[in-house]
């Protein structure tokens, strides 16, 4: 581990906190028979709300692997199918979303219980400044430490931290850091920690962009940092290069931003590679719907621009949008839209084949006191989102469901970050 004292009096006081395999954790967590064990969250696995599948799986996606799968070549998103034959004892259980967003907002009680200036940027990780705090709270590396042990006594689940002076680097060293670690990256040691990584440690380097640079004999971050600027624009871009140059150097100017709000939400659902009717989409796509709108009510958000995507069996992708001229979070409105979206995509998806569907609410606002908007009948409709939203708040999110959801429990719904 390095250490977070410096010569020059820069000072390493930014953290990024990472759940480790965020749903698998929380999964071998609540049942200790999977503890230890090659764990997969998704893959189709038919286990029901009890828990634990049959360990059959093989006909979804893979949203979340543990680590002993991992060490198998498991990974998301890979077919269930596929896994299995990496990794013939890996345990598929069906996805749990109520219990990893409560422990979700258990760990961000944690993170704020530490500072305030807390930027969370998914469900399980998150930027925090510790800048301000060492008379009150010790040094980074202190707050760090103490941090993973109250998650760990509080919530039960790793958690990996990486303390550097940009949040570039503290993302990184994060990663480095994994599984259940702490990493610590001096700042007079930034380049002799970072330049020996490969390029897809840099932000915004994926397989494409890995397979550019690859090809041109790029293999390291110090290879990036030794290119010309204008080389390197000239392989992957121009404003992607400028950009990769910087963070090649640890150039990150950005702040840990507090308090701002997503400009969506959405939610999406891998279909597996099985052909689907139009009553079978058309029930899911309500049924991502409702997850969304709900999102948004309880965020008091309400949005302009209702998007479908949808991936294909040949893995390509295509997206249909809609916008309204009033914002609106009812559920009814926002389903009417995307069937609609639907029913014009309909010929491509049965051409193609449909293997992922997902929707997002953009041009997301504030929710005023009242829709003025609404036509008079979709007023009633709004008052009964209400009302429903209030009795699950109540009961539990399961404890009410629309009509045109019963019996529908196909496929895999994935939630993004909760506002």
């Amino acid at each position: 581990m390095f250490v977070s004292r410096s010569t020059t009096g820069r000072e390493a006081s930014i953290l990024h906190a990472d759940l480790d395999s965020f749903y698998a954790s929380v999964e071998q967590r609540d049942d200790p028979a999977l503890q230890g064990k090659p764990v997969a969250v998704g893959g189709g696995s038919g286990g029901g709300r009890g828990g634990r599948g049959d360990g059959r799986g093989g006909g979804g996606v893979v949203l979340a692997a543990s680590y002993e799968a991992k060490r198998f070549g498991v990974y998301t998103p890979m077919p269930g199918y596929a896994a299995k034959r990496l990794c013939p004892e890996l345990v598929f259980v069906d996805p749990h979303f109520d219990a990893y967003t409560e422990a979700s907002k258990a760990v961000f009680e944690i993170f704020e219980n530490v500072t305030p200036l807390v930027e969370g940027i998914s469900i399980d990780e998150a930027f925090l400044d510790v800048g301000g705090l060492l008379r009150l709270s010790g040094t980074p590396a202190e707050i760090a430490a103490r941090l993973r042990v109250d998650v760990a006594r509080e919530v039960a689940l790793p958690i990996t931290v990486g303390v550097a002076r940009t949040k570039f680097l503290a993302k990184v060293a994060s990663g480095v850091g994994k599984p259940d670690g702490l990493l610590v990256v001096d700042p007079d040691r930034e380049l002799e920690f970072l330049h020996p990584l490969p390029v897809e440690k840099l932000w915004g380097v994926g397989r494409v962009t890995t397979q550019k640079l690859n090809d041109r004999g790029l293999f390291t971050v110090r290879d990036v940092a030794e290119l010309d600027p204008a080389a390197l624009s000239a392989i992957t871009g121009g404003a992607v290069g400028r950009q990769l140059f910087a963070l090649s150097h640890n150039v990150d100017a950005r702040r840990v931003e507090v308090g701002t709000r997503r400009g969506s939400i959405g939610s999406q659902q891998a279909l597996g590679r099985r052909d689907r009717s139009r009553g079978e989409v058309d029930v899911i796509l309500r049924r991502i719907i409702d997850r969304i709108t709900t999102r948004m009510r309880r965020a008091e958000r309400v949005g302009r621009t209702i998007t479908l995507r949808f991936r294909f069996d040949d893995f390509s992708r295509a997206t249909r949008s809609h916008s309204v001229p009033s914002p609106t979070a009812a559920t009814a409105m926002v389903q009417d839209i995307a069937l609609n979206l639907l029913d014009a995509a309909w010929p491509m998806i049965e051409e193609k084949g449909l293997t992922l569907v997902g929707a997002s609410v953009g041009n997301l606002e504030n929710q005023v006191a009242e829709q003025l908007a609404l036509p008079f009948d979709r007023g009633d409709l709004a008052v009964l989102d209400s009302t429903i939203d209030a009795i699950r708040g109540k009961f539990g999110g399961a404890s009410l469901t629309r009509a045109d959801r019963i019996g529908s429990n196909v496929g895999l719904s994935v939630p993004l970050l909760p506002d």
